[in-house]
């Protein structure tokens, strides 16, 4: 609604003293409120979308470029231009419809198509056989219950993609030592695509446009694949196959992560050992976010353990099951600590009863009216995400606090080409790989 008015109110409102607020509300917002009801809102025409297939300019690597970067169709990194025969070769990697229309995603409204995720997996740097991944990730940000909608809100969060099946090794994808950082082209370009995808479709673009209010983002998007032989060695469920899926199937998984632990290392010969520290650390961490989790019932953090870490826990007779529901008993917060939390973000009525009233949790939260009375900071511990990845000569694990409603996991299965065998092939004649 480009003609809708604002009325801005100054400065940050949790900030400000008593006179403060008075004098912005009386001498600033009051009068904008007036004005812009009363101004006569000049109509501007819609700027028509190209074609599906529609050539959009024509120029160097440089004017393309510059024209992409002016058109903010670009992340401010060099793209790869989308040229008709490059959208073409990722097109032979799926039997959809290139004009199929994968949902409507806000808060632009466009549609999410098999074409315009061809065309952004080339500008972000894809190879044409990571095509069916690329969908399946935006049928995840397509999914009504991601919250897509609310993906440009100020704490800051990430998309971040979790991967498992076959794909992760026929796709060359590092799931090892280094994981999630930059270097390797599927677990890089994927991750460039997510975020480049979100910018170009649904219009989630930072100034100018400002449809983008994170406030300090998190800056990560490299995917996380798990590492399925350490899970088979271990029998232990994968991340997928906790979610409904068979072990054989290539699942991508996308969920908002909002922050990261410090490196968390542990030692011991016994699962004790290294729960222990999880639950000071990764629960910790997670426990200053809970607030918000809480009020809106839903809370997903990831815990990401090194196979060397897993296999101590492993052998000593626990599961993933064991795990979340240890972090579950163990990880506390007080009731204080989450009115506190709550009212530096805005919050300024935060009442558990009202919430467990409203059976948005259970009552563990009520059972006394002491302030400092310490309650569970995990809603459900099958809610809590583990993943099986990293470099298996350390002891090293890293947690990830997620954004409560905003983008759960939403898992999505890969559909695969019936020639996709040859299609690979092909693929890996023609990169020498």
């Amino acid at each position: 609604m480009p003609d809708l008015g604002i009325a801005e109110f100054p400065g940050i409102i949790m900030n400000q003293s008593a006179e403060e607020l008075r004098r912005n509300t009386e001498e600033v917002l009051v009068p904008n409120i007036v004005r812009e009801l009363t101004r006569l809102a000049q109509t501007t025409a819609a700027t028509a979308e190209p074609g599906f297939d529609e050539i959009v300019f024509e120029g160097t690597l440089d004017e393309v470029n510059e024209h992409f970067l002016e058109k903010q169709w670009s992340d401010g990194l060099p793209i790869v231009p989308p040229t008709l025969d490059r959208v073409r070769a990722f097109l032979r990697y799926t039997e959809r419809n290139p004009q199929e229309v994968i949902g409507n995603l806000a808060p632009e409204n466009r549609e999410a198509t098999i074409w315009n995720v061809a065309v952004n997996g080339v500008m972000a740097g894809c190879r044409p056989e990571y095509m069916p991944v690329l969908i399946a990730a935006v049928e995840a940000l397509a999914d009504p219950d991601f919250h897509l909608r609310d993906a440009g809100a100020t704490p800051g969060w990430e998309p971040l993609i979790i991967l498992n099946g076959p794909i992760v090794k026929q796709l060359n994808f590092n799931y090892e030592n280094a994981v999630l950082r930059a270097g390797r082209q599927a677990n890089t370009s994927i991750g460039r695509f997510i975020r480049l995808y979100m910018r170009n479709v649904p219009g989630l673009r930072i100034a100018p446009g400002n449809t983008d209010k994170g406030s300090i983002a998190l800056g990560m998007n490299v995917v996380l694949a798990e590492n399925e032989d350490a899970v088979s060695e271990l029998g232990w469920d994968s991340f997928s196959s906790a979610r409904g899926f068979a072990r054989s199937d290539n699942v991508v998984t996308v969920q908002s992560a909002l922050a990261p632990t410090i490196p968390i290392y542990t030692a011991g010969d016994r699962a004790l050992d290294h729960m222990e520290t999880f639950v000071e650390i990764f629960g910790g961490t997670c426990a200053f976010w809970s607030h918000t989790a809480i009020r809106r019932g839903k809370y997903f953090p990831l815990l990401i353990i090194s196979p060397g870490v897993a296999k101590v826990i492993a052998r000593d007779g626990w599961t993933k099951k064991e795990m979340q529901r240890h972090l579950f008993e163990h990880t506390k917060v007080s009731v204080r600590a989450l009115q506190a939390h709550a009212w530096h973000i805005g919050i300024t009525a935060y009442d558990l009863k009202e919430i467990v009233k409203q059976g948005i949790v259970s009552d563990a939260y009520v059972q006394s009216n002491d302030p400092d009375r310490l309650v569970p900071a995990f809603i459900r511990p099958e809610w809590i995400g583990i993943v099986v990845s990293g470099d298996p000569g350390r002891n090293q694990s890293k947690g990830f606090v997620q954004n409560h409603a905003q983008a759960p996991p939403i898992s999505k299965k890969v559909v695969l080409p019936g020639n996709w065998e040859g299609l690979l092939a092909d693929g890996r004649g023609k990169h020498g790989s």
